[in-house]
């Protein structure tokens, strides 16, 4: 009964998310009182979320995905970098998560999230993506799953104006060849935004309508080209598209891969600024930048709250949904 009435829940939700095939919903599982993957799968299905990202290829996840026609980005972590420097290894990883799962519309491979100049695992990120690129070729599978990883903006240095945007020289020594690999395959950078840190780190500087898209008019020109910005999420965009163009990279593609705003747990974490975030991001992802035009492909960060992730207790509040299923904002593309 408990199971019925919790699946009933999820129907009833009021976010949705059809006919917003730009969007997608990052789905973590660092909490001990989730939902079933089956009943997950389902609450995707029932709400029209036709993209999903994972964080590791979670057997019992891929299960309940198979005929689901969602299309999905699998995330392969830090720790496993360095194994998939053996060219093998790889090729055994894609026949054990992507190949056996035909019935899967796979996006996406994201090798490595968000590894910075000072992480051990940074040396193995390239020879990763080559091992993982190569393995997919074999299957003959390249032009369907495209071979990434997910980079922060921390990464970057000089952000404002946005057209100054470049990766910091650390980040640049093992950024460059990567975006180069990426060019040459035809693949996207992944690209993880959080107005919400840069806000609670700078509130000086940043007002919280421009990191929430509720300035009512332009807040900052860029000096540079004269483009304007009236929320922070463009500018962050737009300095990083500024630093692949240094990188030499300028028709590169961003896929967001993360972005959300908290419920709880921080300074301006409250459930009225993160539905606002959300539902405007919604709605601002279909026009683009100022810098690049055309809709942008997004994954809100995150499906549920997460009550054992590790981290400031603001970590734990990123859910779209709370672990009973229910609905935290009323969240609609119509």
């Amino acid at each position: 009964m408990a199971s019925i009435l919790l699946l009933l829940g999820f129907m009833i939700a009021t976010l949705n998310i059809s006919g917003a095939q730009s969007i997608g919903v990052c789905y973590g599982r660092n909490g001990n009182n989730l939902p079933s993957e089956a009943q997950v799968v389902e609450l995707y299905k029932n709400k029209g979320i036709g993209r999903m990202r994972i964080y590791e290829p979670n057997q019992p996840t891929l299960q309940a995905l198979k005929g689901s026609n969602i299309e999905l980005m699998v995330t392969i972590l830090k720790p496993e970098l360095q194994s998939l420097t053996d060219a093998a290894a790889a090729t055994e990883w894609v026949q054990k998560n992507i190949r056996d799962y035909p019935d899967i519309k796979f996006r996406y491979i994201a090798v490595g999230n968000e590894l910075h100049p000072a992480d051990a695992e940074t040396k193995y990120l390239l020879p990763a993506l080559q091992n993982i690129q190569t393995a997919i070729s074999a299957a003959n599978l390249q032009d369907q799953i495209k071979v990434s990883t997910a980079i922060d903006t921390t990464l970057l240095e000089n952000t404002y104006p946005p057209s100054n945007g470049a990766f910091s020289g650390p980040a640049s020594e093992f950024m460059k060849p990567i975006v180069s690999f990426l060019a040459q395959n035809g693949s996207p950078l992944l690209a993880n935004i959080y107005t919400y840190f840069s806000y609670v780190d700078n509130p000086q500087d940043i007002s919280l309508p421009y990191a929430l898209f509720t300035s009512p008019g332009v807040v900052t020109t860029d000096p540079n080209n004269n483009l304007e910005y009236q929320n922070l999420f463009d500018a962050l965009l737009d300095s990083l598209y500024a630093a692949l163009e240094k990188a030499g990279a300028p028709n590169l593609q961003v896929v967001i891969s993360e972005s959300g705003w908290p419920s709880a747990g921080g300074n301006g974490a409250t459930v009225e600024n993160a539905g606002t975030y959300y539902k405007n991001l919604i709605d601002h992802v279909k026009n683009g930048t100022p810098k690049k035009k055309g809709a942008i492909e997004a994954y809100l960060f995150a499906m549920f709250d997460e009550n054992t992730k590790d981290g400031d207790e603001v970590e734990k509040h990123f859910g779209l949904f709370s672990a009973d299923g229910q609905p935290k904002y009323q969240v609609s593309f119509n």
